[in-house]
């Protein structure tokens, strides 16, 4: 019991506190923010951002390679050779210098193939890259 008996029937002070139901609240709420966090950020809304003149800060471009099944090269849609990918790296370094790159591989593709676009991609400076997937 907590409670500690003192002369005639009068009740002492409670010596301890008992926490597992609070540590049991806190675990749910965690829990509950865990979930709806993840929920919240795989949801995205589709929307038309205004157009304006001048802005304050500078938004780094994307730029897109595809590996096909057949080996071919696409550069934001467009075929390109292996060292006309070399060229465009380096053109986008000189536009900018916070440049992120996405690789896109057919699932046949040949994995040397994808390597070889991510060393291109570092040997030119591009050091944010991405590899594109697609959700079971």
């Amino acid at each position: 019991m907590a409670g500690v008996a003192q002369g005639r029937g009068g009740r002492g002070g409670i010596v301890g506190i008992n926490v597992t139901p609070m540590v049991d609240v806190v675990l749910v709420l965690l829990i509950i923010m865990m979930v709806s966090a993840t929920y919240i950020v795989s949801q995205s809304l589709k929307v038309e951002l205004p157009k304006t003149a001048s802005s304050d800060e500078t938004v780094s471009k994307t730029y897109v390679v595809t590996v096909t099944k057949e080996g071919s090269y696409y550069y934001n849609d467009k075929p390109i050779t292996r060292d006309g990918l070399v060229k465009e790296f380096r053109g986008a370094l000189a536009a900018t210098k916070d440049v992120n790159l996405v690789i896109t591989a057919d699932e046949d593709a040949h994995h040397g193939k994808v390597v070889g676009v991510i060393d291109l991609a570092k040997v030119e400076g591009i050091t944010k890259f991405a590899i594109n997937v697609e959700k079971k």
